[in-house]
């Protein structure tokens, strides 16, 4: 009599632990499933970053105009200069986070 509870209570467990596995159905989250949104925190704080970047250099241009009208040419030569040195960043952010999001260098 023992062994019939027994083997009914093992049959038991076992048929809640394959239901209980069977309602999970998704799998862990590994490192690469969530590479899209590393991708797009890359993208998005360079383009924060850079954004604020020239808003800032763009500013202290007009500033620096108003108060010495004739520095005009220099003044806007090295704004275009430091807005393309600080738009690099962002295009170069974004050239590598649509390289991981293609092609997957860390994919084994």
């Amino acid at each position: 009599m023992t062994c019939g509870v027994i083997d009914a209570t093992t049959r038991s467990r076992d048929s809640e632990a394959t239901t209980h596995n069977q309602h999970k159905g998704t799998p862990a989250m590994t490192g690469f499933d969530i590479l899209p949104l590393g991708v797009s925190l890359l993208i998005g704080i360079a383009a924060f970053g850079s954004c604020i970047g020239i808003g800032i250099v763009g500013s202290k241009f007009l500033e620096g105009t108003a108060r010495q009208p004739e520095l005009v040419d220099t003044l806007q030569t090295k704004f275009f200069l430091i807005a393309g040195v600080t738009d690099g960043a962002f295009i170069i952010a974004t050239g590598i986070g649509l390289w991981f999001a293609t092609s997957n260098p860390f994919r084994g």
